[in-house]
This record gives C-alpha cells, structure tokens and sequence, in this order.
C-alpha cells in the first residue's frame, strides 16, 4: 500500500469565522486533527496533496452557494494552521471532486498512490465527491472521521454512512 494524505478545502472563506461559507465551529475541532495528520503523513513519508476551491467570479457554483474562494482572494487561500510544506502538492479545482477537471489522477500515479486518506471540508460535498471519483478510479480510500466536517450536521453524519457502506470507504479516527 502507497498513501497519501488528501486535505480538503481547509481554506479561510471555510474554516475560519467571517469566511463565505464558514462551516461552524466544528472546523475548529478538525484542524487540531488535520495537523496530527500531516505530522503522521510526513513522518511517515507519505505525499500531502491539498484540494483547494478556487472559482471564478462568475462561477457556475453560485447559482448555488454564495460566491466563496474567488481565485486571487484570501478566502481561497489554505489557513495558516495547516500550512503546506515545500514538498506538498496544492491542486487548485472548480468543481466538487478533487478529480474533476485537475491532474489529481495523474499527481497520484505518478507517485504510485493507491490509497487516499481524507481529511477535510465539506464531509458531505467535496469530500464525499472526491471519494467517490477515487474509488471509480481504483483508489483505496480510508476517511479520518474526526478530521472531516461540514456546515449540516445531519448531511455530515449521513455522507459519513454513505462513504462507508456505499463507497467501501475506511473509516478511521485519529489519534489525539
């Protein structure tokens, strides 16, 4: 097994208070976890990729949300808490799914990854998406539980079955 670590969408217009479509305090229990997973991930040599919203100012997506994470904007930029190491890969994507539209396919084989562990925004959104495009592609896909969230708590705690029971996902919980 060759793992990467998959940080999704840990941007300030969603992690931080005042930010488009801040997800709540529960971002606040989740990046304590993050952090632990990037240290495990590092140590461990594992590639780190970070997913980040990044959309255009007329964005298709806002007929939807609020506009949020405008390319060039502070919103669209990854929280200082969780910054990326030099190493780290940073793939920028317009639509939910890491996969759509990016060379997060290709970041990863080229790497020889085959399992992704997930952490991250929205549990329920990008998230549940980028899983579920990862395992059509073959990837193995384990999410950390108490290091994903989202701003609906009920829509958080049934993508989580979802990942699990459907999507063959691992669930697993980190250690704090």
């Amino acid at each position: 097994m060759r793992r990467a670590l998959i940080v999704v969408d840990m941007i300030h217009d969603f992690a931080h208070e005042g930010g488009a479509l801040y997800c709540g305090p529960s971002m606040g229990k989740i990046i304590p976890v993050i952090q632990n997973e990037l240290d495990r991930a590092r140590a461990a040599g594992e590639p780190v990729v970070y997913l980040t919203d990044a959309h255009m100012p007329d964005d298709a997506e806002f007929q939807m949300f609020p506009p949020h994470a405008i390319v060039g904007t502070k919103g669209a930029e990854i929280v200082p808490e969780l910054a990326p190491s030099e190493a780290d890969v940073v793939i920028p994507k317009r639509r939910y799914s890491g996969f759509f539209g990016t060379d997060l396919d290709i970041t990863l084989r080229e790497r020889g990854i085959d399992t992704l562990r997930l952490v991250g925004d929205c549990t329920n959104i990008c998230v549940l998406y980028t899983a579920a495009d990862a395992r059509n592609l073959g990837y193995a896909v384990e999410v950390v539980e108490n290091g994903v969230t989202s701003f609906d708590e009920d829509a958080h705690r049934n993508a989580l079955k979802e990942l699990e029971k459907t999507l063959g996902a691992k669930m697993l919980r980190s250690a704090m």
